[in-house]
């Protein structure tokens, strides 16, 4: 659980810096502070990551957890039509492609056969 709550948070914390480091980068000591924030997340004795998730991240997400599982409902069914969708096209270009190889290949063992004709065979002077 420990584990779970550092990972929650510590995502959470990934996902904000991709934009604060483009707006506070230049403050003076920007990423040692940056690195003594991980390093408290991480430490046992401060539980920093546990004391966060515990005061903001889980009210929030019990407060919306209603909401959550309705999207999650949602993706599942989208996916779901969405995976039948792309198999039924994939289904839909390999059958197209067989067929096509099959129409070349059946013009090439035409121009095949068609060299063993009788006349060409007529044309082949008897050795007797």
């Amino acid at each position: 659980v420990r584990w779970m709550m550092y990972w929650i948070v510590f995502a959470l914390f990934m996902a904000t810096e991709t934009f604060t480091d483009l707006l506070i980068s230049w403050f003076p000591f920007y990423y040692e502070i940056k690195m003594a924030f991980v390093i408290w997340l991480l430490s046992p004795y401060t539980r920093g990551a546990s004391l966060l998730y515990r005061k903001f991240v889980h009210p929030t997400l019990s407060r919306k957890e209603k909401e959550i599982d309705t999207y999650i409902i949602q993706a599942r069914d989208h996916s779901y039509e969405t995976m039948v969708r792309f198999g039924k096209r994939g289904l839909n270009m390999a059958a197209t492609a067989a067929v096509q190889a099959a129409a070349k290949s059946q013009g090439v063992l035409a121009g095949r056969l068609r060299s063993f004709s009788m006349q060409d065979l007529r044309s082949i002077p008897d050795e007797a």
